[in-house]
């Protein structure tokens, strides 16, 4: 906050950051905003990475140019021909909705389907592994009909945090109260003292 403040009141030129700087703020008298890496966001693991990349290079060209004032952006990428990076580039929402659900039918993901990740943390990394592997199987046994897409247990992306081991089973099918049924049947058996699972419908972040 004091950094901001500083920042806000022009004792500082030049404030660099994260993805943080770019969400909410206002700084008239800004007029160059740069991004290093605009790449980073759209290889990452995640169905939503190209409507993340538009949002945040969106979001930090809104910075440059308040109140009147002119202002330029620089996006460094190796990808300039991206078409979540061009249409972020040109500021056209529609250009970038036509093209990303199009990809999103192409691939069955949301809206088009559903996605289900069933996270397991455990502070002991054999017991996340074999937590997850054991509720895989209870849901490979309930897909007797095959309306679920299940895909194996691997370690997240982000495979640890705060000394807690991450793993994830994905999903994808049409979400009903009989998946609701088969999920609640194949981890209602699980247990460990310091296991925690959670399963999260069209989650916000796949990491």
């Amino acid at each position: 906050e004091m950094i901001l403040n500083k920042f806000r009141d022009e004792n500082i030129d030049i404030l660099v950051g994260t993805q943080m700087v770019v969400k909410g703020h206002h700084f008239p008298n800004v007029t160059l905003v740069g991004v290093i890496a605009a790449d980073s966001s759209l290889f990452m693991d995640d169905y939503k990475s190209n409507e993340r990349t538009f949002q945040i290079l969106t979001q930090v060209a809104g910075r440059a140019g308040r109140e009147g004032n002119s202002g330029n952006v620089i996006i460094q990428t190796y990808n300039p021909d991206n078409f979540a990076i061009e249409c972020s580039k040109l500021q056209n929402y529609k250009m970038f909705y036509d093209e990303e659900i199009k990809f999103r039918k192409l691939l069955k993901y949301p809206p088009f389907c559903d996605i289900i990740k069933i996270e397991i943390n455990d502070v002991n990394r054999n017991q996340t592994s074999s937590t997850a592997t054991k509720i895989y199987s209870n849901l490979v046994k309930q897909n007797e009909n095959n309306i679920m897409e299940i895909y194996k247990p691997m370690p997240a992306p982000i495979d640890k945090i705060k000394n807690r081991y991450r793993w994830r089973i994905i999903v994808r099918c049409k979400f009903s109260n009989t998946i609701i049924d088969k999920i609640n049947n194949s981890i209602i058996d699980i247990k460990g003292v310091n296991t925690r699972i959670t399963v999260d419908v069209n989650p916000n972040s796949m990491l």
